[in-house]
């Protein structure tokens, strides 16, 4: 169903007091949806879109989220289990380690946590991406 808006995904929506602002939410639960199917790489191509167009996604929270997002969908690529909060059951199935995908999940962990190094670090999101991370060393 999320495929339907994927032509709209870049374009520009009319700015309103009254409508809410929601450029590249549709590319970012598309993604979310891809990384919960244990599809690791259509899920980082989804996420990878927000962070090559920032600007369309401003400061709204899918900006630095869509690190987290491209962080998780590499990690299930390279074949690291992250746990059932972050993907579905059949990515945890085991397989070989792919070092390549490996190393993009720490640079887009690396990423997010340098936008967020002056969050509260008892915010939920950020607790569980430094555990997440700490998996991949």
């Amino acid at each position: 169903m999320l495929q339907a808006v994927a032509p709209y995904d870049l374009a520009w929506p009319i700015q309103s007091p009254i409508i809410p602002v929601l450029n590249l939410y549709a590319v970012y639960v598309r993604g979310e949806v891809y990384l919960r199917a244990g599809q690791g790489s259509a899920a980082a191509t989804e996420f990878q879109k927000i962070v090559d167009h920032r600007g369309l996604a401003a400061n709204l929270p899918i900006s630095s989220l869509a690190h987290l997002g491209l962080a998780r969908a590499y990690a299930l690529q390279a074949g690291v289990d992250l746990g059932a909060n972050s993907a579905s059951p059949r990515a945890a199935q085991p397989k070989p380690l792919q070092l390549d995908a490996l190393a993009k999940a720490r640079i887009a962990y690396q990423d997010f946590l340098a936008l967020w190094k002056d969050a509260d670090p008892d915010i939920p999101i950020l607790k569980q991406a430094k555990a997440e991370y700490a998996k991949l060393r």
